[in-house]
């Protein structure tokens, strides 16, 4: 395993779990830093980077969505993966969280062991430092670097978390291919076919709001799943 460039931030206001999940991710060789208020974990991401943050959403100052919005509107953290981690299971909980910039979502009580591999698919699928193989994906108004991790529409660049570049990426690659949301689920997700398709369709509506004018290169195939106009 690869030792990522920053640190994972773990943010969780119940101590026991916030030090279970750090124990547990420093036994599994990562480097781990702390914080139980959103205020704290906006700071520290500032500071420190963190290639990946654990986020709970019930916090004492701000809520999980609410940081990570503001995690997605700063330049430092606009395409850090972020793992939500929370007592509810409500499908509407998960679609909020994911509207709100979460890459994936964990449910308490989890399986620390399931976490942890949460936690490596994840920066498996984050751009490798210093991979400077040019991917050109030019669409015309739609332009895709691989290599810098950037999307362009129109010259404008759309911010896009790394589960939202790399499902982008995945579909732009296959154009006039279609995808089913059980393949989307295995290639971006790295997750069984049969998980809840509802993390595709959640994740493609969000892209395509960032896409603007855009956003119909990404076709709807109606029970089957999504196709990539060239």
């Amino acid at each position: 395993m690869s030792e990522p460039t920053g640190p994972i931030l773990v943010v969780d206001d119940e101590p026991d779990i916030r030090l279970l999940v750090a124990i547990n991710l420093r036994k599994a060789g990562y480097r781990v830093i702390e914080a139980e208020r959103g205020d704290e974990a906006l700071r520290l991401a500032q500071e420190h980077q963190p290639a990946l943050i654990v986020l709970d959403l019930m916090l004492p100052d701000l809520s999980g969505r609410e940081v990570c919005r503001r995690l997605r509107a700063m330049q430092e953290t606009k395409a850090t993966p972020v793992l939500m981690l929370t007592a509810r299971d409500e499908e509407i909980d998960r679609v909020k969280g994911f509207m709100a910039g979460a890459d994936d979502y964990v449910t308490k009580p989890f399986s620390v062991r399931e976490l942890v591999l949460r936690v490596r698919a994840i920066l498996r699928r984050a751009p490798a430092e210093g991979d400077t193989s040019s991917h050109l994906l030019d669409f015309g108004q739609l332009r895709v670097d691989t290599a810098e991790h950037r999307a362009f529409v129109d010259n404008e660049e759309v911010p896009l978390t790394a589960t939202e570049f790399r499902l982008l990426v995945t579909l732009a690659d296959r154009a006039g291919q279609v995808q089913s949301r059980g393949r989307l689920l295995q290639d971006v997700w790295e997750a069984p076919p049969d998980l809840n398709t509802r993390t595709v369709d959640t994740h493609v509506k969000r892209l395509r709001e960032k896409l603007g004018a855009a956003s119909d290169r990404i076709e709807t195939v109606r029970g089957v799943g999504y196709r990539f106009s060239r």
